[in-house]
C-alpha cells in the first residue's frame, strides 16, 4: 500500500481567472514520469471554481471523465445539445468516444468544488454518451457502487471499460467497509478521516494505492466521505 499525502498533489489551473487545480497524476503541463497513472486510471483532479469561473469549450475522446460534485453547483454543456446542472453528491459520466466538445463552469453563486477521475475506455470509439445521477448514494454506512463497465452489476452509471468500478461511502460516524477485492485499488479520502487495515490514516485529499487482492478494511470514526476505483486490467 502506497499513500500519497494531499498536500503534495501538484497545484495548477488559473487562479487568476477564478480556477485552481490540483493533481493527483501527471496532468497537462504537469509531466512526472514516475506518476503518470495507476491502473487505468490516467486522472485524479480537485477542481475549484469561483462563481462565474469554468472552463471555455474543449475537445476529448476516448476518455471516461467521471465527475463527483463536493460542493456548489456544477453546469456541464456539450455539442451534443445536452445540459446539465449538478450539485453535491451527484455523479456525472462523459463518455468521450469518437470525439465530443463541453463546457463546464460554476453555475452557482458559491464556491464550486468537484473531483474528476479520467479512465482509458475498452473499446475505444463509439458515440459519445453522457449520464448524470442526482445523490446516488445518501448519507450511511458502507460502500455503495456508483459506476461500472459490467451491466450485470446494475450500477447508476454504465462505464465503457468492463474492469473497473467506482464506490463510495459517506458514513456519519463509526463504521467498518471491506474495499471490493481487485488488482489495484484507488482509494480518494473527500472529508474526514479514513483508516485502512487499522493503521495506514488518510486525511482530506489524501489517497492510497493498493495492488494485490489482500482484504483491505477501512474504518471511520466520524463523518467522512471518500471514493474507491477497484481495477483489474487485462494483461
Amino acid at each position: 500500500m502506497e499513500v500519497w499525502a494531499g498536500e503534495g498533489r501538484y497545484r495548477g489551473g488559473d487562479p487568476d481567472a477564478g480556477v485552481t487545480t490540483l493533481h493527483a497524476f501527471s496532468f497537462g503541463s504537469h509531466y512526472d514520469p514516475d506518476n503518470v497513472g495507476f491502473g487505468l486510471l490516467m486522472a485524479c483532479n480537485e477542481e475549484l471554481l469561483a462563481p462565474g469561473a469554468g472552463f471555455g469549450e474543449h475537445p476529448h475522446r476516448d476518455t471516461e471523465i467521471v465527475t463527483w460534485v463536493l460542493e456548489g453547483t456544477l453546469e456541464h454543456r456539450d455539442d451534443q445539445g445536452r445540459t446539465a446542472r449538478l450539485g453535491a453528491g451527484d455523479l456525472q459520466l462523459l463518455s468521450a468516444g469518437t470525439g465530443v466538445r463541453h463546457v463546464e463552469r460554476n453555475g452557482g453563486t458559491h464556491p464550486l468544488r468537484f473531483l474528476q477521475m479520467w479512465l482509458r475506455p475498452d473499446p475505444f470509439g463509439g458515440p459519445p454518451q453522457y449520464t448524470a445521477v442526482t445523490a446516488p448514494v445518501p448519507p450511511g454506512p458502507g460502500l455503495r457502487l456508483l459506476a461500472a463497465g459490467a451491466p450485470d452489476a446494475c450500477p447508476p452509471v454504465l462505464l465503457r471499460q468492463p474492469a473497473a468500478a467506482l464506490w463510495a461511502a459517506r458514513p456519519a460516524g463509526h463504521d467498518s467497509s471491506t474495499l471490493p477485492a481487485a488488482a489495484y485499488r484507488y482509494v480518494h479520502v473527500v472529508r474526514g478521516t479514513v483508516h485502512l487495515n487499522g493503521t495506514t490514516r488518510l486525511c482530506p485529499g489524501d489517497a492510497a494505492r493498493i495492488t494485490g487482492r489482500e482484504p483491505v478494511e477501512a474504518r471511520t470514526d466520524g463523518p467522512a466521505e471518500y471514493l474507491v476505483w477497484a481495477m483489474d486490467p487485462r494483461p
